[in-house]
């Protein structure tokens, strides 16, 4: 197998480092070799989180450059836009279509962008976008969002549902997986 690449980006408290463990387990299940790298920065205060999940039949390095990503996976729709360099020509986004302000939208120094889904068409993206946060209040939970996002992309990775299934089992506490359950489920049926 080629080595697929995918990115997950977000804001700090998101719930991407859950989701790219998730994501790694799934790899491992269906016999792939996996590196999963994470880049926090200013996560903590609300800044970019960027998670690099690589595999294959061998991987070298988790790294993900510019134009080399197979999937980016956002928790944040100016994410997902910041983030789209990386994308290959033949590349997903997937991106919950939440807003959250960074700082200088907040002080009044500059807005939030417009039309962000139809600008990452427009520039060739095949985008699915979805109000993820929806899907995990209808699920039990805002924190689910991060595993309604992984519904969402169940049919891009190609994966078995039943590894996903099982890679969530491995992931998440028991007295969460129901709830992370319904919320995959909820993300996989959403026709965006």
């Amino acid at each position: 197998m080629a080595t697929k690449n995918i990115m997950i980006v977000g804001v700090g408290g998101q719930g991407s480092l859950l989701a790219s463990r998730i994501l790694g387990n799934a790899v491992l299940l269906s016999g792939y070799d996996v590196k999963v790298s994470e880049v926090h920065g200013m996560s903590q205060r609300g800044g970019s989180v960027v998670t690099y999940v690589k595999y294959g039949d061998k991987v070298a390095s988790p790294v993900i450059c510019k134009g080399e990503a197979d999937i980016i996976m956002s928790f944040e729709l100016l994410e997902a836009a910041r983030w789209l360099p990386f994308l290959k020509k033949d590349g997903v986004v997937i991106t919950n279509t939440q807003q959250i302000n960074p700082m200088p939208v907040v002080t009044g120094a500059a807005e939030y962008p417009a039309e962000l889904v139809s600008k990452m068409k427009a520039a060739g993206a095949n985008v699915i976008a979805a109000d993820a946060l929806a899907i995990a209040r209808e699920a039990g939970s805002e924190k689910a969002v991060n595993v309604a996002l992984i519904g969402l992309m169940a049919n891009a990775l190609g994966f078995d549902t039943g590894i996903l299934h099982e890679a969530i089992r491995m992931s998440v506490p028991e007295k969460f997986l129901e709830l992370n359950m319904k919320a995959f489920a909820l993300g996989a049926a959403h026709k965006a």
